[in-house]
């Protein structure tokens, strides 16, 4: 048709097209300058067509293109006219439309349109034609359709449609394909109620319940509905369920009945497990404490009707889809299986391990399900009680490796149980999360509170044991253990070392404490030992058996540690008063043996308040040094010969409002232990300095060298020479001179030796304090560039009656002379002492007896002339 009406019409192009929505047609027919395209979907908005399906012809007899530049079909034909008419179904319902269209503007006549309108007339008819034909073929397939399930229905799917007398045999007088299925029977047997009846299969114990329902319902005139067991040619039992009604006759007699039956055992079964799970899950309820293995285990048991069961758990997860046969064995082979929950004859036992290969557990882990029905008389592990069957399921993790099993055991052979089979199943899941949890619990539990290092209990452990022994026991005792130098050896040896010198002082004490204690590691390098009872006299002698056991020395492969330790004590209630002060005691007893050096120390109530004002009198320093109400006093240093001053040390003193005067030897102590002592030092250098300017700027500027102690720690600092220049800023170096203890030099030597010649080239004076108290290698000292050797003021002391220290004196003196360096004794406090030393060739020194310290204004009154 669309190639006859472009001949008769000379048009270029024609559509035919049906409506397949508001604003969609489908084409049906297109022809186009000679050729018939292909069917293709055209969008109605914004083309011409879009008129069309308001039930009017168009009429567009030129430059359409203009009027529907949004037409891509126009566009791409290059059409110019276009004349389209709707096509209608005989009860005027819109079909689709016909639209011709030509490459030029046209004209258009009545001709013309009355051919359009025949077309479209002709068009309507065939295209309700086809959608009747189409109509009736779907009409006819949907009618086989419907005798193709009806015949499924009754030949095909499970189960069995039937018609039969109503009567107790049941005679069948009509049955579908299903009921060999059903029952085990062909349909001629069944049908011939010769040797088997639909009534006789009933089972015995249903059999007059399903007759009593049954003739309730057809007396009611209801349909009825029956569950009952149905007796397989197999001689097992199956549970079906029934649906049917009678047919009755016009005087209301029954004829036959009518109905359907199908197997519903595993849905039944599966109800039954389901209502197994359901009370499983409302009876087992706890999980603290591990008891929800053992409230399952028996919930099963009991629900099961068995006669004992566990959960077991592996020692280690087990990946049986990674092994291979070989490798497997071998795991088997070294794995052993631990009970979390074990419950025979309604009795919980303890937990008991044994070795996987050669249990039934062996077997459980290897096929992931197992049931033995009758093995005659089989031992279980750690029960007593031989089973004859057994039902088991292994239990895997979340990765899929076996971490235990769970079992059940009877003791009398088992029949076909795919019941309990299904419930061990369903319930593994359960069991194996609880079981990892368990597992993940007690690994968060041992990083939570066990030492990895030592595998001892680690302080939150220790302090949790602490807090339960001073509930319940009346005497206690604590020893606070620490290795000297701990940081030292890791450094020096490295961390490994460090690790089996713990673990190996970790075993010393396991086997030197007293019986039942509890030993654990703090901290780093700190120990502890809870035990009751000793005090007094026995504490001592078990720190005493704890610090020889601990002290021997170490073997480490081809390396030998000596090693020494410092000791807390405490006890309640001997020197504590309360169980929970008892270890902040043992702590401040530790702190001061490592303090004082002391090995051993137990607490008595005076160390804490020694460490109350220590604390006290650290928070006034660090006030005092912050607010400089610190005083720096001067002492004279003399030659011993003419008696006239060669400078002075600068010697730092404090008085506190509420304290009043402060020993130096105790704050600086305490600064130098509370870290206060760069802040401190770094005070006097700078006041040094100040009082130095001070001096020059009235015209009595000192005589020789101001000499100012260096701590330790100021001495470590690679940048001491830039920090006191920066301190002591418009003063000359040849003015100042620094003074070192022999312990700080010796701390680092060679880095000693660097920091010295760097002070003395910058025109420091450097002297040594304190010499002879430590332990000077005579080789570094002649390096260290020193200036001054002050001899120490515990041998001036008795320099006139003990004949050793006047050697040990002498002996400084001569090492002084002989490297060039020029001695200074401190602490002279008489006469004797200063001519002894003056005979022996020592010509400077310093001390009460020569002149005592004073403020810097009387000072420089009495030495400087002001």
């Amino acid at each position: 048709m669309a190639e006859k009406l472009a001949q008769l019409l000379h048009m270029d192009h024609v559509l035919i097209a049906e409506y397949v929505g508001a604003r969609s047609a489908q084409a049906l027919a297109f022809w186009s300058q000679g050729q018939s395209s292909s069917h293709f979907t055209y969008s109605l908005k914004g083309t011409p067509c879009e008129t069309i399906s308001e039930h009017a012809p168009c009429h567009y007899l030129e430059k359409v293109q203009t009027l529907f530049p949004r037409d891509e079909l126009l566009t791409s034909l290059n059409a110019q006219s276009y004349v389209g008419f709707p096509v209608f179904g005989s009860n005027s319902a819109l079909l689709g439309f016909v639209a011709v269209l030509a490459n030029r503007a046209i004209t258009w006549g009545a001709f013309e349109n009355d051919i359009l309108m025949i077309a479209a007339a002709q068009l309507g008819t065939e295209l309700e034609r086809q959608k009747t034909a189409l109509a009736l073929k779907k009409s006819e397939r949907l009618s086989r359709e419907s005798e193709r399930r009806l015949n499924t229905l009754l030949n095909h799917l499970p189960g069995m449609a039937y018609r039969c007398l109503d009567n107790r045999r049941r005679d069948l007088q009509l049955v579908s394909l299903g009921a060999r299925a059903l029952t085990g029977y062909s349909i001629e047997a069944l049908k011939a109620g010769q040797s088997v009846t639909l009534g006789h299969l009933i089972h015995d114990e249903d059999r007059e319940r399903v007759f009593t329902e049954l003739y309730n319902a057809l007396k009611a005139r209801n349909p009825y509905r029956l569950v009952y067991r149905l007796r397989h040619r197999d001689g097992c039992y199956r549970w079906v369920w029934e649906q049917g009604q009678g047919v009755f006759d016009i005087q209301g007699a029954t004829v036959c009945l009518e109905g359907f039956i199908c197997d519903i055992t595993e849905q039944h079964e599966f109800e039954r497990v389901q209502n197994t799970v359901v009370q499983v899950a409302s009876s087992v309820t706890s999980r603290v404490n591990g008891h929800y293995c053992q409230q399952l285990i028996a919930t099963l048991i009991t629900l099961l009707e068995a006669d004992g069961g566990f959960i077991a758990l592996l020692d280690k997860p087990l990946s049986l889809k990674t092994l291979d046969a070989q490798a497997l064995d071998e795991h088997i082979g070294r794995a052993r299986i631990t009970t979390e929950s074990l419950v025979v004859r309604g009795i919980s036992l303890p937990a008991h391990a044994f070795g996987l290969r050669g249990s039934p557990c062996e077997r459980v882990v290897r096929d992931q399900e197992a049931v033995v029905q009758d093995s005659g008389a089989m031992a279980l592990p750690a029960v007593e009680l031989c089973a004859k069957a057994w039902i088991g399921r292994r239990l895997d993790n979340a990765a899929g490796e076996a971490i235990g099993v769970m079992m059940v055991f009877y003791q009398t052979p088992l029949s076909a149980n795919a019941f309990a089979t299904s419930v061990l199943r369903i319930l593994s899941n359960g069991a194996a999360a609880e079981l990892e949890r368990q597992r993940d619990h007690r690994r968060i539990e041992y990083l939570a509170y066990i030492d990895t290092t030592t595998g001892l209990p680690n302080r939150a452990r220790f302090m949790e044991r602490l807090a339960a022994f001073a509930a319940r026991v009346h005497a206690l005792s604590l020893v606070l253990l620490d290795i000297k130098d701990f940081r030292e050896i890791n450094d020096l040896h490295g961390h490994a070392v460090g690790d089996e010198l713990l673990i190996a002082v970790a075993r010393r004490l396991q086997a030197a404490a007293p019986s039942g204690a509890f030993i654990a590691r703090l901290s780093s390098n700190e120990f502890a030992v809870l035990f009751d009872k000793a005090k007094g006299k026995a504490l001592d002698a078990t720190a005493l058996q704890l610090e020889n056991a601990v002290c021997q020395p170490v073997c480490l492969d081809h390396l030998t540690l000596l090693i020494g330790v410092n000791i807390g004590l405490a006890h309640y209630p001997d020197t504590v008063e309360a169980p929970d002060d008892l270890f902040n005691a043992a702590t401040l007893a530790l702190h001061h043996a490592k303090r004082t050096a002391q090995t051993r120390c137990r607490y008595q109530p005076a160390l804490r308040l020694d460490i109350q004002r220590r604390q006290e009198l650290t928070e006034r320093l660090r006030l005092a040094i912050s607010e400089q109400t610190l005083k720096l006093y001067f002492q004279p240093q003399l030659d011993l010969v003419s008696g006239e001053l060669a400078g002075a040390e600068a010697l730092c003193r404090w008085h506190d409002v509420q304290w009043g005067f402060i020993n130096p030897c105790e704050f600086i102590a305490l600064a130098e232990e509370r870290g206060l002592i760069n802040l401190l030092g770094e005070w006097v250098l700078a006041q040094a300095a100040t009082q130095l300017k001070a001096w020059a700027s009235a015209g009595t500027p000192l005589t020789g060298r101001l000499s100012v102690n260096v701590s330790a720690q100021q001495f470590a600092n690679p940048q001491l020479l830039e920090k006191v220049k920066r301190l002591t800023q418009g003063v000359a170096p040849q003015a100042l001179g620094l003074e070192l203890t022999e312990s700080a030099v010796m701390r680092s030597p060679d880095q000693a030796v660097l920091t010295t010649q760097a002070l003395r080239e910058a025109g420091y004076t450097i002297a040594i304090d304190d010499f002879g108290t430590g332990y000077s290698s005579l080789s570094y000292l002649r390096r260290f560039a020193a200036d001054v050797l002050k001899i120490d003021i515990s041998f001036v002391r008795h320099i006139v009656d003990n004949p050793q220290d006047r050697a040990i004196t002498q002996t400084i003196i001569d090492i002084a002379k002989t490297l060039g360096i020029k001695p200074l004794a401190e602490g002279i406090e008489s006469e004797a002492q200063a001519r002894l030393l003056t005979e022996m060739g020592c010509h400077q020194g310093q001390g009460d007896w020569l002149g005592e310290p004073l403020d810097g204004d009387t000072f420089a009154r009495r030495w400087l002339g002001a």
